[in-house]
């Protein structure tokens, strides 16, 4: 039977008690807070706040959002905020998508991210190569359509750099940033010599099947096949300008696992949902699966972040410390004019972005006027008067 407006939180409200009580002792307090938060997400558990429209006096409820950078529900906000402090960055030339994928065998997100960004900086510093300072965007996905584990960071590079003697602006060439396969050679022989060093500082810590891993030797062994496989990295064709940049970054720098869009149904065969299987192509690729909710749920979960982690990094010329004295740069060197009014600075912590719902409020379903707040209640608490009739309490708008 087809769910109409299914979401992950009815799964979770559904099953979620029952998945904790199987699995207690095996959950992180990462993984508990996560399901928490999407279960009370835009309820009464959270507080909110009722809104009036300015024109025909219209009134609705408006429950507040988890914030939880796992929840499907709560990145709209995030992103577009994101987005705004992001545009002022965008250079005038062509913007090229790197993809980095790590073998199954092999997966530490930091490890991931350093050895990605010097692999394109060292090799983008080459003169053989492109002889210049460049910058990028790296964002973690740990996830492939099915939920199942499949770690990439999806880089956002501009076509070229400023030069090393910071003298000029190197343009790359039309359509081509660096060789994918010297990209590819030396961001494997990082990624296993870092992974040899930590293994020998003792930061890997191994569970089940993988226990055996503390021995040296079998670590040793373990990654010897890795060294002769293809690590993959994907070029994909240059943006069509910076605006196609920005739609690609409203898509995908604030992704959960799955979309609530993508599920379908709910019944007693489990939970039903679209994927891309990319092994195949044209209308073959897309497809349907159906889970058993407590696995639904393990793979859900299975891409929870530790807390502080940042999912969105910046290195090179778009490295936090000189972002805006780069870029300022850049667009001498370019011979861009400088965007009028201060170029916004990065949150701290571009994930988790801390914006109200309430920055984004949706029009009145009645007229289309401006929604102000005329009473807010507390957690758990219901507000004092109906949508449509008087309110106790009023706040000034």
């Amino acid at each position: 039977m087809r769910r109409q407006g299914l979401e992950v939180a009815d799964i979770f409200h559904r099953y979620g008690a029952a998945w904790r009580k199987a699995n207690a002792g095996h959950v992180s307090l990462g993984q508990l807070q996560v399901m928490s938060a999407i279960e009370n997400c835009r309820s009464a558990v959270l507080g909110g706040h009722v809104e009036r429209c300015q024109d025909c006096g219209h009134r609705r409820i408006a429950y507040n959002s988890c914030r939880n950078r796992h929840c499907p529900k709560c990145q709209g906000a995030a992103a577009r905020d994101w987005l705004a402090a992001r545009e002022a960055d965008l250079l005038p030339v062509g913007y090229f998508h790197l993809v980095f994928t790590l073998p199954a065998e092999a997966v530490v997100y930091d490890l991931l991210f350093r050895t990605a960004a010097e692999t394109l900086l060292t090799i983008a510093a080459d003169p053989k190569h492109l002889g210049a300072r460049i910058g990028a965007t790296a964002v973690l996905h740990s996830w492939g359509s099915a939920m199942t584990h499949h770690p990439h960071l999806h880089m956002i590079v501009p076509g070229g750099g400023i030069s090393l003697d910071n003298t000029h602006w190197v343009s790359c060439r039309s359509g081509f940033l660096l060789p994918v396969r010297v990209l590819s050679r030396l961001f494997r022989r990082l990624f296993l010599t870092g992974l040899a060093d930590a293994h020998a500082a003792t930061r890997l810590v191994f569970f089940g099947d993988l226990d055996c891993l503390r021995d040296r030797t079998a670590f040793t062994a373990h990654l010897a096949p890795l060294r002769k496989k293809n690590w993959f990295v994907y070029a994909k064709p240059p943006f069509a300008g910076p605006e196609a940049v920005l739609a690609y970054l409203a898509r995908y720098t604030h992704r959960v696992a799955i979309s609530n869009s993508r599920l379908i149904g709910l019944d007693e065969r489990g939970v039903t949902f679209r994927y891309k299987d990319y092994r195949h192509n044209g209308r073959a690729r897309y497809r349907t699966m159906t889970l058993a909710p407590d696995e639904f749920i393990r793979r859900f979960l299975l891409h929870t972040l530790p807390k502080g982690f940042h999912r969105i990094r910046h290195y090179g010329l778009l490295a936090s410390a000189g972002c805006n004295a780069n870029i300022a740069r850049a667009r001498e060197l370019i011979a861009a004019p400088v965007p009028s009014g201060d170029i916004p600075t990065e949150p701290n912590n571009p994930d988790q972005t801390a914006s109200a719902a309430t920055d984004h409020r949706p029009p009145c379903p009645c007229c289309g006027g401006r929604m102000i707040i005329v009473e807010t209640f507390e957690r758990s608490r219901a507000p004092r008067g109906p949508p449509g009739g008087p309110l106790v309490r009023t706040a000034t708008p």
